[in-house]
């Protein structure tokens, strides 16, 4: 640092390093900053450097330093009061409610020194005029933590009735405190209204609503509002992540996802501040870390994870188990300190009490990626248990089982596989007939894709020596399906053909029964629908000769179509209560429905699907439904009936039930999210695609269906102005979104959603790089108005930023692809916007004007090219022939993007001129101000009275212009116009002109006329 630093110097680096992050590198620059106060031998640089430094120790882990710096500042106070300026002074008297909080905080300190010290702020603060509001405060603060409840409530009672004065704390860290301590009395909802105002964004300041929604998260919990919850920690969390004074906040995010079923995340968190496990700076907030580490490894060692890697104390590896044990052991040390100091045992016990909490919420999803636990996620619901038949026993009775099989069999359940696997178990070592044997190599084939082909053939050789040839072409059928699916779809359908062949001739001679055919039959429609499938546009044109499978006759869809009437036929007459009869039919019926759909009759689709669905869930089959309910719902849609989309959407999750697949879950929620998002309805779309999310999740597909889900959610979520929470999704979807997988259109259009979610939140530069890097892919797109949209939002971003040089690039950038596309709107208003940047930089005012005068001109150069004809702009089409209304309107948008331009010119121009410029330049700046805004006056005027608005707003710019160049005639008829154009008119705009012209007539000396 040079020598020759000033005290302006010293303040603005005090200021800059006051901006960075929190932590012991900007406590160490304080710390250097006061060697160089001392330096310029003036005590109030001293006084400040000092101060300085107290702040940045207590919003750090290295709070126990700041004790050292008040003192020295006390005790200048003390000898030398006059070196204190009016800020100072109020400074010295603010921090005197960190020192108390600060030594409560500190077990080494002696509860009758902080006692001492109470006493010593409340003369302090007598003597020097102050309310008694914020000495109690610290003294409820005190006797809370020693658990002296009646004190507690008695301070508590005296803080709230004390005046608020300018050393009360502001209203939002008020409100925490009253709100913790209605939590802690166990008065959730109660403390929950306190914290509303600051929930609400009524009251906050450096470090709320941080606090708050960290401490809300139990609350909530406890009192089951668990959406509220999910917000709070995803809004909060955000909020809480860059600070590092804040572990106290951050260890009640861990808390949540502990409690929550979440302990992945919590884990995750706990990886991103490894030092929160060591730093010793502020021992109260290390043990409510130390806490909740105690009950996120506990709970893990719970569900069977003790032995897993988890982030802990850098030095060594930890598993669950031996870091909660360490925590504990560490936490109770620390509280037992606390206790030895105040006397009590409070702090063991409120310690033990959070390490011991149970779970509140089984699962809550939060939408964000989280890296699995191995066990500790929650899977998709358990199917029903299979009934049993007879008392558990140490050797499994097995005709009751087989007995079981063949009723869920029967019943086509999906439990059937299973309850045959169990068979085959327990028939090890067993004789069965030859009957049993077909049955549980069948079942044993289902679901094991080309590996269960050759099984099929092994069921087929039993069921023929069980003496049943039509199950014994069944399973042949079975397998030629399988074989269809492999890859083999000729040979399949020529088989398939075969077999049907076979079986009818065996079902007239009264060999098999309907069952078997219809099994057969079903076989080979399956094939023709998957040869359709195969074929796509093509299937008309294919061919298919019935009885050969050869492709030299019938096309596809006509043979598919047959072969489902003929099953549909069969199965339909005979199903009554035969439950796998029925499903054959309404099989037939969904492959009818496909096929008209395939057509493009969607009428007669949604007609014969609704069958298909009915017939599955009136034989107790809903599970067979969903495929079939979920297509309803797309062609549904496709219809425009949203209303019918939505009710097949809903009955395929219904359907599904608890044996939907994981994956199964998180498709159709997504198919339900988008079908509530069409119509608007964006917070239930949210829900369902969380569901989506978390579904996919739980299959393995985090990275491809689970991106997709949170890409979707997070525009739902933003589309709710919930800014924060979109923001944390849509940053958990980017790094799984690839071009292959889901297109750079769902890249592009995250990031895009995310420049919007950070702009609302403040934080410019990082919105700025999502739009630009978006803007780099959809450079290499046909159509370009994205990627000029994109360049054009990356530069305001920019400029907010107070990034003044790149914002202006970026402008340019803009400028350049909205000229090329013709799009005179976004070339105007990004000169415009370039000109606002520029007047800031060297270029100053002359380079400004320079770019205001293109944007006037572009303006100028679009109306004349404009379709023209005679009267007024505000002549109807009608009145001008060869005009179509889209001529007449794209012409008054040109015509106001003009009068904006104009009035935006004078105001850049005026504006232009600092608060010490010469008068002569100034007069001159303001003489050309009240030229553009004059000529704004005059466009908007042209346009009639849909721009009454902005020709009022000018009009009383030129006014306030008049005034400043000391011509109160001009200013008077210029707001007696204003007065005059809104005679009569009740709206808020008219109000507020007509205010703003009376007191312009007010200031310039005239009074309103009448």
């Amino acid at each position: 640092m040079s020598q020759a630093m000033d005290f302006d110097a010293l303040r603005q680096a005090m200021a800059d390093n006051y901006e960075q992050p929190e932590g012991p590198a900007r406590n160490a620059r304080a710390e250097q900053l006061l060697v160089e106060a001392e330096k310029l031998n003036i005590p109030l640089a001293v006084i400040e450097a000092l101060g300085h430094q107290l702040k940045v120790y207590n919003y750090s882990s290295e709070k126990d330093k700041m004790f050292v710096p008040f003192a020295r500042l006390l005790r200048m106070w003390d000898e030398r009061p006059e070196d204190f300026d009016e800020y100072e002074i109020h400074s010295l008297h603010w921090v005197f409610k960190w020192m108390s909080a600060g030594m409560l905080d500190q077990p080494h300190i002696p509860l009758a020194s902080i006692e001492k010290w109470l006493g010593e702020m409340e003369h302090r603060y007598r003597l020097a005029g102050h309310s008694e509001r914020a000495v109690r405060s610290a003294e409820f603060s005190v006797a809370a933590h020693l658990g002296d409840v009646e004190r507690a409530e008695r301070a508590y009672a005296a803080w709230l009735a004390a005046d608020r004065d300018t050393m009360a704390d502001c209203h939002a860290c008020e409100l925490h405190g009253q709100g913790w301590w209605r939590a802690e009395r166990g008065a959730d909802a109660e403390a929950l209204e306190l914290w509303s105002p600051v929930l609400e964004g009524e009251y906050t300041c450096a470090h709320e609503p941080h606090t708050v929604l960290a401490s809300s998260l139990v609350p909530l919990l406890r009192l089951g509002h668990v959406e509220e919850a999910r917000a709070h920690h995803l809004r909060g969390f955000r909020l809480v992540r860059p600070m590092e004074s804040m572990r106290g906040a951050y260890a009640d995010h861990v808390e949540f996802c502990a409690l929550s079923g979440n302990e992945a995340r919590a884990l995750e968190l706990l990886a991103e501040r490894p030092a929160y496990f060591t730093d010793s700076g502020d021992p109260r907030s290390k043990l409510d870390f130390l806490s909740v580490v105690t009950l996120l490894m506990d709970r893990l060692t719970s569900l069977g994870l003790g032995e897993q890697t988890v982030p802990g104390p850098a030095g060594r590896a930890w598993t669950a188990r031996e870091l909660g044990t360490h925590a504990r052991g560490d936490a109770l040390s620390l509280a037992a300190r606390f206790d030895a100091r105040n006397g009590t045992s409070r702090v063991s016990e409120r310690a033990r009490a959070r390490m011991d909490r149970p779970p509140l919420v089984d699962r809550l999803p939060l939408g964000v990626r989280t890296a699995r636990t191995a066990h500790a996620g929650h899977s998709a619901p358990a199917p029903a248990p299979v009934p049993r038949a007879v008392t558990e026993a140490a050797e499994p009775d097995l005709s009751a089982l087989l007995a079981e099989a063949r009723r869920l069999s029967g019943l086509r359940s999906p439990d059937a596989v299973e309850a045959w696997a169990e068979v085959s178990r327990a028939a090890e070592g067993h004789e069965l007939d030859a009957r049993a044997r077909a049955e549980i190599a069948d079942h044993a084939a289902m679901g094991r894709g080309p590996q269960g082909i050759e099984l099929f053939h092994r069921a087929a050789e039993l069921y023929a020596e069980a003496d049943d040839p039509g199950e014994a072409l069944a399973a042949r059928a079975r397998a030629t399906y399988v074989h269809a699916l492999s890859g083999g779809t000729e040979e399949a359908l020529t088989v398939a053909s075969e077999l049907r062949q076979e079986v009818l001739a065996l079902f007239a001679a009264g060999g098999t029964g309907v069952s078997q055919t219809a099994s057969v039959l079903v076989g080979r429609a399956r094939i023709l629908m998957h040869c359709v499938d195969e074929a796509g546009g093509d299937a008309e044109d294919g061919s298919a000769e019935a009885g050969t499978g050869t492709r030299t006759g019938t096309g596809l869809v006509t043979a598919a179509e047959e072969a489902a009437r003929e099953l549909l036929a069969l199965a339909e007459p005979q199903a009554g209560d035969d439950v796998p009869l029925a499903s054959r039919a309404a099989e037939a019926q969904a492959m009818l429905g496909e096929l008209a759909a395939r057509s493009g009759d969607a009428e007669a689709a949604v007609e014969t699907l609704s069958r298909a669905v009915e017939t599955f869930v009136a034989a107790g089959l809903p599970w067979f439904a969903v495929e079939y309910d979920s297509r309803l719902a797309g062609i549904a849609l496709h219809l425009g009936d949203t209303e019918r989309a939505e009710q097949a959407a809903r009955a395929a999750l219904d359907h599904g039930g608890s044996y939907l697949e994981p994956t199964g879950q998180a498709q159709l929620h997504l198919q339900l999210a988008g079908i509530l998002s069409g119509s608007g309805r964006f917070r239930p779309a949210a829900e369902h695609a969380l569901e989506a999310a978390h579904w996919a999740d739980e299959a393995g597909e985090a990275a491809t269906l689970g991106a997709w889900a949170r890409h979707q959610l997070g525009g739902f979520l933003l589309r709710q102005g919930r800014w924060a929470e979109a923001a944390e999704v849509l940053e958990s979807a980017l790094p799984d979104l690839t071009t292959d997988m889901h297109g750079d259109g769902a890249i592009v259009q995250t990031r895009w959603w995310l420049g919007d979610c950070l702009t609302e939140l403040g934080e410019h530069r990082e919105a700025a790089e999502h739009w630009l890097r978006a803007a780099d892919i959809a450079r290499h797109w046909p159509e370009q108005r994205d990627h000029a949209m994109l360049a054009h939002l990356a530069a305001e971003a920019l400029g907010h930023a107070g990034l003044t040089a790149q914002a202006d690039q970026a402008y340019a950038r803009a400028g350049d692809l909205w000229r090329e596309l013709g799009n005179v709107h976004g070339l105007v208003r990004s000169l415009r916007a370039r000109a606002w940047a520029v007047v800031r930089t060297d270029a100053g005012l002359d380079g400004a004007r320079e770019l205001m005068q293109v944007a006037v001109r572009e303006c100028e150069s679009a109306i004349e090219g404009a379709p023209v004809a005679s009267g007024s702009p505000s002549d109807s089409p009608s009145d001008s022939p060869g005009r179509s209304p889209e001529d007449e309107d794209a012409r008054h948008r040109l015509v106001a993007e003009l009068g904006h331009t104009f009035r935006q010119f004078g105001d850049l121009v005026a504006r232009s001129m600092s608060d010490d410029a010469e008068e002569a330049s100034a007069r001159a700046a303001f003489e050309e101000a009240l030229v553009h805004i004059t000529r704004a006056v005059s466009v908007f005027d042209s346009l009639g009275y849909d721009f009454l608005d902005a020709r009022t707003a000018a009009e009383l710019a030129a006014g306030w212009l008049e005034a400043d160049l000391e011509r109160p005639e001009a200013a008077s008829a210029r707001a007696r116009a204003v007065l005059s154009a809104y005679a009569g008119a009740e709206t808020e705009t008219a109000e507020a002109r007509r205010a703003e012209a009376e007191n312009m007539l007010r200031v310039v000396g005239t009074r309103p006329e009448g």
